[in-house]
């Protein structure tokens, strides 16, 4: 039994980055919504906007920059980036296998599956991933809306996924690349909060609240 996922009922898996590699398709559709101002895809995508509500992103990366922006002009930002993203995943959507292996691995044993994004396209991404029929439940920011939950580094997506479970988030794990993600999973009081360090951020996921590291998924062999 692998140690981060021992006396787990549930796993709650981030969509971008972990399930999906839909973080640098959103990453190139924010550097194009942006200009001309300079977005770094690496850095910027994860220092201000990886998580996040997409409004949230579009305000925190133009104050970081020192633009004042009225909020119509931010929900245009934001209404941007996200036709540039559903445009470019019309050409499909490639995948995590070992992210994929893991989850089918924790089904086969029993133990419930979740996906929390802060996306509003999250059925699109599913669908075109073919992997919509890996999870017992979903919560996306189409949910967050309807239900007035707050979004990462709030708790609030992570503890609604794991009530749809029917499962304590003592008794849940989950597992996320963003550093937003990580803290919303410590600050839900998750037994494991497994960050997935996919660009050189290993420290600060641990600093945000990660129980464990890894580079990839498949390094939590013998999942259960």
């Amino acid at each position: 039994m692998n140690p981060a996922l021992a006396g787990i009922d549930a796993v709650i898996f981030d969509l971008d980055g972990v399930v999906t590699q839909t973080a640098k398709v959103h990453a190139a559709a924010w550097q194009e919504a942006f200009a001309p101002l300079p977005f770094d895809p690496v850095g910027d995508y994860r220092r201000y906007v990886d998580g996040k509500p997409r409004e949230a992103g579009a305000r925190d990366f133009l104050a970081a920059r020192g633009v004042a922006a009225s909020e119509e002009e931010v929900r245009a930002i934001a209404a941007r980036k996200d036709a540039l993203f559903r445009e470019r995943i019309r050409q499909g959507v490639e995948v995590y296998e070992s992210t994929l292996a893991l989850i089918r691995a924790l089904r086969g044993r029993g133990v419930r599956t979740a996906v929390v994004t802060a996306s509003r396209n999250a059925e699109a991404v599913l669908r075109a991933a073919h992997a919509e029929d890996l999870f017992d439940a979903r919560v996306d920011g189409n949910d967050a809306a309807r239900l007035g939950l707050a979004g990462k580094p709030a708790p609030d997506t992570f503890v609604h996924a794991a009530q749809m479970l029917g499962v304590p988030p003592a008794r849940a794990a989950v597992v996320e690349d963003a550093l937003a993600g990580v803290a919303a999973g410590r600050a839900g009081g998750f037994a494991a909060v497994i960050g997935v360090d996919r660009a050189g951020q290993a420290e600060a996921l641990c600093a945000h609240g990660a129980t464990v590291v890894v580079h990839d998924l498949a390094e939590l062999e013998n999942p259960i």
